[in-house]
């Protein structure tokens, strides 16, 4: 009876559940995959791929356009000899660029508004004819030589003063005439010289066109029709 015990009591121990031994790892759960991320992560990748070609792409999609180099005055043609320049920049459908081989057809048009120097030009800028700023006026004269600087150009500032006939006196009439100290327009602009070359085989008179305030208009256009207005030229008002 004891022996049997004694065996009952080594079956007891051996039933027992084993210890991992020293070292060994439990099994780590499994990893819980995201195929959505990983779907997102790879859709930004050829995002930023696709742009990135697409500015190279545009970069590399130039165009050469007309450039202004000199001021142009409103009321004045382009000369490709004098005042434009071709020049690349990326193309951009938005912007009404001048292509610089149509340059040509932009000689039988006219700046709308005096166009400075230095920039690109956009259809924007030319039409059949110019357009006056509030206020102004465009007025006419035909000069003689004296009556005008020689060196007079398209852009100038300018006084023009009104000829005072000589005076009267017994024995007649002395001198043909000087400027009045008062002027008819204290600052205009030049607008348009017309060529001196052409005003020679015509009358031997020098054409302008003066933009002037609207009140002061009636007053030159008067003394320009009898030939009494002399111009000189004077410093930008600040």
């Amino acid at each position: 009876m004891k022996i049997q015990e004694r065996t009952g009591a080594g079956n007891n121990r051996s039933a027992a559940p084993a210890q991992p031994g020293v070292g060994e790892r439990l099994p780590a759960p499994p990893r819980e995959r995201k195929p959505a991320l990983a779907a997102l992560a790879v859709l930004l990748i050829l995002v930023g791929a696709l742009g990135a070609t697409v500015l190279v792409l545009r970069a590399g999609d130039r165009i050469e356009v007309v450039k202004v180099t000199r001021p142009i005055q409103a009321g004045e043609s382009v000369d490709e000899n004098k005042n434009i320049t071709g020049v690349m920049v990326a193309k951009d459908d938005s912007i009404n660029y001048i292509p610089y081989e149509q340059r040509g057809a932009l000689s039988k048009l006219k700046a709308k508004n005096t166009i400075p120097g230095g920039v690109v030009a956009v259809g924007e800028m030319f039409g059949a004819k110019a357009e006056l700023p509030a206020g102004k006026a465009s007025v006419g004269l035909s000069l003689k030589e004296g009556q005008y600087p020689s060196d007079i150009k398209s852009g100038d500032t300018v006084a023009v003063y009104p000829v005072v006939s000589g005076t009267s006196t017994g024995k007649g009439t002395s001198g043909g005439g000087s400027a009045s100290g008062t002027p008819l327009v204290a600052d205009a602009k030049v607008n348009n010289v017309a060529s001196k070359s052409d005003a020679t085989v015509s009358t031997g008179n020098l054409n302008i066109t003066l933009v002037v305030p609207q009140e002061e208009a009636a007053a030159l256009a008067s003394a320009a029709s009898e030939g009494k207005a002399v111009v000189a030229r004077v410093s930008d008002a600040d």
